[in-house]
């Protein structure tokens, strides 16, 4: 007697230098929510096999594949299309597979905006100073801009953090001024850069002065590794309004989800697997 077969698996997962488990709990925790047979793997990958493991994803039918620093960049080049969004940013951090049609996408815009949406309301207005000019600063920079933001740009590099602004149609701020009181005239402190991430070997230090923190201030750190960096521990010691990295995590990994399976994302589940894990 034949043995019935399962259902086939869909594979889905991410690609980084030191993986995680946090995308996985909520991917995995919203599969089961929406009875799907899929599954999730967060891959560790060096930048000279971003290739090779795009081309696994091609030959496998994998379904999508999430993409952290330093690959946001990296991986527009070995795409066959970009979605518009993404383009405009010029960072990928979801690629989908449509037979083998690598498409990228970018959902760390919606997942910053919706992040900060969850602790102020609406953006529309608001004044926030965002640090970096890397893959995930375009993302938030471009985000907050469509929500009625007026964002200005700081970035250690100032020609780097300059020339972000002029794309992005902001102004930028010399870094030693942002460094040491750039948030004097904002509401918003965002760090979109790799500032204070654990890569290893402990936390880097807090990009900014406490100094350049108020108690007026909503300060959101995109870190999470840890979730309670230097400057949400700062942020904290002056009563500012905190949101964690985990919380852009979970609204960009909500919209990552739609896009692999085209159904709702079950937030509640999503939220309540990373707060587990």
């Amino acid at each position: 007697m034949s043995k019935k077969l399962s259902s086939p698996i869909t594979l889905c997962g991410s690609l980084s230098l030191h993986p995680v488990g946090l995308g996985a709990a909520m991917h995995r925790a919203a599969y089961a929510a929406r009875d799907l047979p899929w599954t999730y793997v967060p891959f560790a990958v060096e930048r000279a096999d971003l290739g090779g493991a795009l081309a696994g994803m091609r030959a496998l039918g994998i379904r999508g594949f999430g993409v952290s620093m330093p690959f946001k960049l990296d991986v527009l080049p070995l795409l066959d299309q970009i979605d518009p969004l993404a383009g405009r940013i010029g960072a990928v951090n979801t690629i989908v597979n449509d037979d083998g049609v690598l498409t990228g996408h970018n959902t760390d815009a919606e997942g910053a905006s919706r992040a900060l949406e969850e602790a102020l309301g609406s953006l529309e207005g608001a004044r926030c100073l965002v640090l970096g000019a890397g893959g995930a600063a375009r993302a938030v920079a471009f985000g907050l801009v469509a929500r009625g933001a007026i964002v200005t740009l700081a970035n250690r590099n100032d020609e780097r953090g300059a020339a972000l602004a002029l794309e992005v149609g902001v102004p930028a701020m010399p870094w030693r001024i942002a460094e040491a009181n750039g948030g004097s005239e904002v509401d918003v402190v965002v760090n979109a850069s790799s500032a204070g991430m654990d890569q290893g070997e402990g936390p880097t230090p807090s990009p900014i002065s406490d100094t350049a923190l108020r108690a007026s201030h909503t300060v959101m750190d995109i870190v999470y590794r840890p979730l309670e960096t230097e400057l949400l521990q700062a942020a904290r010691r002056v009563s500012a309004r905190v949101v964690r990295g985990d919380r852009m995590l979970l609204f960009q990994a909500a919209a990552q989800f739609e896009l692999y399976t085209g159904q709702k994302a079950p937030l509640a589940e999503m939220d309540h697997a990373l707060a587990n894990a």
